[in-house]
């Protein structure tokens, strides 16, 4: 073997951790959940083995064998689909295997030579990985700014006069770094009033927001006005993999032309079992998510002011508090998991140079008594 390109990567690799930029992987040691996007803690909960005790396995593999469009299409998925593009009001979904390969597989096909990707600033990496992929024309607009979207919008309306091209808009209902809301009527308006069209990613609001956990776009009461959702499965409901809704056009372009839905193997029957038993807990009469929106409240009510320290203003359960240099956020995250508080950092170049960060995320299983604790400590930390 070549030993120079591991010594080439070595000192890539080295670079990193003198720039405080180096990633490891780490295990949460029974400390207090206060990282990951369990947001309904529906991960914690008894949920496939329910589902899968109905299906008759005489009938069923375990993996799925291969790709919907040869081996591993199933009636299970296809009645999943539907239930899900009925749950979230469209005419039709379709399944991909995670967030990532949904975005990606939208994106780079979507749109061609002629049209153009408008997308936020802080739009997900996945995002901006599908957009790379096409032949389209990228731009990029302030965050959450809907005057700096319309300035663009004007600006490609120009260039196209008396061209055919498509514009499509690319947002997230809740951003997820900053945990900030979209201001999705305003953005809706402009679209509406360019022709654009508007696709929202709502990630970090299924579950949260929106009747039964539907979203921003359903708290909005905007379904109609979106091209495209993207509802993720690995944050609040609990599992794996995603849904794209939209219309039935939608769902037969991307089975034709998504090439991370056409090139890999399917979801297995166990995770759709996930995915489907999540769904019935958010469509039961008994589900309610008010405990996490007090839960919000209540980490952000009394916060302690701190010089050089700011909490972004969010009513999501990403609540994220911004402590600039890698360093010292690094430092800091350390501190609270060594008080019992698993809290990671969120280092530039994940985040703007200046803008790092203690991501924090709250969820159904923390306690009150837990928040004045982390609270506490970050008081103790932070004024050393």
């Amino acid at each position: 073997m070549n030993q120079h390109i591991n010594q080439s990567l070595q000192d890539i690799l080295d670079k990193r951790k003198e720039q405080s930029l180096y990633r490891t992987l780490q295990l949460n040691k029974g400390l207090a959940d206060f990282c990951s996007n369990d947001y309904l803690s529906f991960s914690r909960l008894r949920s496939a083995a329910d589902d899968l005790n109905h299906l008759n396995f005489s009938d069923q593999y375990i993996g799925a064998t291969g790709s919907r469009s040869i081996s591993g299409n199933t009636c299970y998925a296809e009645e999943l689909e539907s239930m899900l593009a009925s749950f979230h009001n469209a005419e039709a979904a379709l399944l991909f295997n995670s967030g990532y390969d949904a975005n990606v597989g939208l994106f780079s096909c979507i749109a061609g030579k002629q049209d153009t990707l408008i997308s936020d600033e802080l739009i997900h990496a996945s995002i901006i990985d599908g957009s790379r992929l096409s032949y389209a024309s990228r731009l990029r607009f302030s965050h959450n700014d809907a005057a700096d979207l319309e300035k663009k919008l004007q600006h490609v309306s120009r260039k196209q006069s008396g061209h055919t091209g498509q514009m499509f808009v690319a947002v997230e209902s809740v951003y997820s770094m900053d945990g900030d809301i979209a201001p999705l009527k305003e953005i809706s308006m402009v679209c509406r009033k360019y022709g654009a069209n508007l696709i929202v990613d709502e990630a970090h609001a299924t579950g949260v927001f929106g009747r039964q956990g539907r979203g921003l776009v359903n708290h909005f009461g905007l379904e109609g006005e979106v091209f495209a959702r993207i509802h993720t499965f690995g944050k609040a409901v609990g599992a794996h993999g995603a849904v794209i809704v939209g219309s039935d056009v939608l769902r037969n372009y991307l089975i034709n032309f998504a090439r991370s839905f056409i090139f890999t193997t399917a979801l297995p029957i166990h995770s759709l079992a996930a995915i489907r038993s999540a769904y019935h807990r958010l469509m039961a009469k008994s589900f309610s998510n008010e405990y996490l929106h007090q839960l919000i409240l209540y980490f952000k009510k009394d916060f302690p002011a701190m010089e050089g320290i700011s909490l972004i203003e969010s009513i999501s359960p990403v609540q994220s508090l911004i402590i600039p240099g890698n360093q010292r956020a690094r430092e800091i995250s350390k501190g609270l998991q060594g008080a019992g508080f698993d809290v990671r950092a969120i280092l530039s170049p994940s985040v703007p140079q200046g803008r790092e960060r203690l991501r924090i995320s709250l969820h159904m299983h923390n306690t009150l008594e837990q928040v004045d604790r982390l609270k506490q400590a970050l008081r103790d930390l932070l004024f050393i």
